[in-house]
């Protein structure tokens, strides 16, 4: 291969990966919003990475309300993960939604936990294969 075409390869592998980046940026923003609007709080700590190319996975932390740490302070992991697991999917179609608006990719299956001991929850896209 020349070494002109080399760098022009080059450039277009950066040029995906600075649109990756964006578009991580964009989806995290867009979780901590969703969080913020339909939790009541924000999290402190979120970012966004691709697991593989159609794993997209949203790693929040510090994001459980007042009421959840009150909750937890009693020892009430279980009713905290199920009542924010509830929460989760309740908001379902925003976090697909959005996710979608930002890839242009149609999520095909959408999964969400959270760790009560250590404040970390997790929003997990399953998109659909590049064609």
């Amino acid at each position: 291969m020349e070494p002109r075409q080399m760098d022009e390869m080059t450039q277009t592998e950066i040029g995906h990966h600075d649109r990756q980046g964006l578009e991580l940026q964009e989806v995290t923003n867009a979780m901590v919003r969703i969080y913020k609007e339909q939790f009541g709080r924000g999290p402190t700590k979120a970012r966004s990475d691709y697991a593989g190319p159609d794993l997209l996975v949203a790693t929040i932390e510090n994001s459980l309300t007042p009421a959840e740490r009150s909750m937890l302070a009693l020892g009430e992991h279980q009713r905290v993960r199920e009542t924010r697991l509830f929460f989760q999917h309740a908001c379902e179609g925003y976090f697909v939604t959005t996710v979608q608006e930002i890839t242009g990719r149609k999520v095909r299956a959408f999964v969400s936990g959270t760790d009560t001991g250590q404040d970390v929850s997790t929003e997990v896209f399953y998109l659909e294969a590049k064609s």
